[in-house]
């Protein structure tokens, strides 16, 4: 493999990591790996917010006090490189989300779509420079009855938010 090759090969896992830890920082509450996910003056079109990713953020405090339940799964990442400093990034997603919105009322349900994302290596780091969320299957869904406890019987343990998940603790117990 050549050395443009190999550093490309190194430039897709980066990026590829990247959209993992965003994933990792929705869904465990995770605010240090949400945060490294983006650039700092990056711009996110997230469907009820778009502008500066900090007023994403805030919306994401904001549901993460009311304690949801996320699950997010990244496939299908498709990068083209513009240049050695930047790529257009498709990666579809699929989001299971349950928890109160800001009324209060318990919601649950199941998403598609595709992050489309400019990425830039900035210091040798690939994070997301411009984010549009596309939604191409939304299903609202009947929230369960009775308690996690109940619906996850033996299934332990279950997934938390940081730093109480077992991620966290991995070769630590």
């Amino acid at each position: 493999m050549s050395i443009a090759g190999l550093d490309e090969y190194l430039s897709r896992e980066a990026i590829k990591d990247c959209l993992y830890r965003y994933a990792r920082g929705i869904d465990r509450a995770d605010e240090a790996a949400l945060l490294s996910s983006y650039w700092p003056d990056a711009y996110d079109s997230h469907g009820a917010t778009a502008g500066p990713v900090s007023e994403f953020y805030e919306r994401v405090r904001g549901a993460w006090a009311r304690e949801p339940r996320n699950v997010h799964h990244v496939t299908n990442i498709l990068i083209t490189f513009r240049d050695a400093y930047s790529a257009e990034v498709e990666s579809y997603f699929l989001a299971l989300q349950r928890g109160a919105g800001p009324d209060g009322v318990v919601r649950q349900v199941m998403m598609s779509g595709r992050y489309c994302d400019l990425f830039e290596q900035r210091d040798g780091e690939w994070r997301v420079a411009r984010r549009t969320v596309v939604y191409d299957w939304v299903d609202p869904q009947p929230v369960p009855q009775g308690s996690e406890a109940e619906r996850f019987g033996p299934r332990q343990p279950v997934g938390t938010a940081w730093p109480g998940d077992p991620v966290y603790r991995i070769g630590k117990d």
